[in-house]
């Protein structure tokens, strides 16, 4: 059985799993560099790609591991208690580790992809690029009656405290740090069977910054920290 070879990495704002959208697409204001590795550093080999306007991205899953075992799990969208097989579902826990992510062309500069939408870890192994086909790759009337429709996303307010100190690392990361974590928090991060407490805050990082946040209502979040890791 032939091995995989790593083809590019991928170099994300996402410095750990939590908090990562279930979904390519959910957080299109995130922006990752695709970056190809040697020997594949070549830019003949993204020739052609400034005509396609999305990609598939086939990837192992980063820092998760496979599974061998794991033949049923347990999808959120099912209120994460609920086992159903793994083939029916895109769960991380896969006999193999292997992803597929659909994502936007932004920018083509030498070897680096420039996309949005991606849904990956930062250090993530790219084993193969595929074009988007929209002919073949769209298909109006399949269905899914697991994830039948984008999840609800909840509301998210900031104090004034956050939303300044997210203003100034904005300008600082020259990236859109308020986008990025409303779109990343609006999805619930939090596992579906854990019960809701408003007094519990919640952490994670986004490039070097430190995001804390609280959820006042199970339908609301209010961000409460955006500050550099110590």
């Amino acid at each position: 059985m032939p091995t995989l070879d790593i083809l590019a990495l991928a170099r994300s704002p996402y410095k750990e799993k939590f908090a990562i959208p279930r979904q390519p697409g959910l957080a299109p204001s995130v922006f990752t560099r695709i970056e190809l590795q040697a020997p594949f550093d070549d830019p003949g080999a993204l020739q052609g790609l400034e005509r396609v306007s999305h990609i598939w991205l086939i990837f192992c899953f980063h820092g998760v591991g496979s599974r061998p075992e794991s033949l049923r799990v347990r999808p959120p969208r099912l209120g994460g208690n609920q086992r159903i097989g793994v083939f029916a579902t895109r769960s991380t826990h896969r006999p193999n580790g292997l992803g597929q992510s659909l994502v936007k062309i932004e920018k083509i500069e030498g070897t680096t992809l420039l996309i949005s939408g991606a849904d990956l870890l930062d250090g993530t192994p790219i084993v193969d690029i595929k074009p988007y086909v929209p002919y073949t790759d769209s298909v109006p009337d399949a269905t899914n009656t697991i994830a039948p429709s984008e999840p609800e996303s909840l509301d998210v307010s900031w104090s004034d405290r956050a939303r300044r100190q997210a203003t100034a690392e904005a300008a600082r990361l020259n990236e859109n740090v308020i986008a990025v974590i409303e779109e990343c928090l609006a999805q619930d991060p939090r596992p579906a069977y854990q019960a809701h407490d408003p007094e519990r805050e919640y952490g994670v990082r986004l490039w070097d910054l430190n995001i804390r946040w609280r959820y006042p209502s199970d339908q609301s979040i209010v961000i409460t920290e955006v500050s550099p890791l110590a």
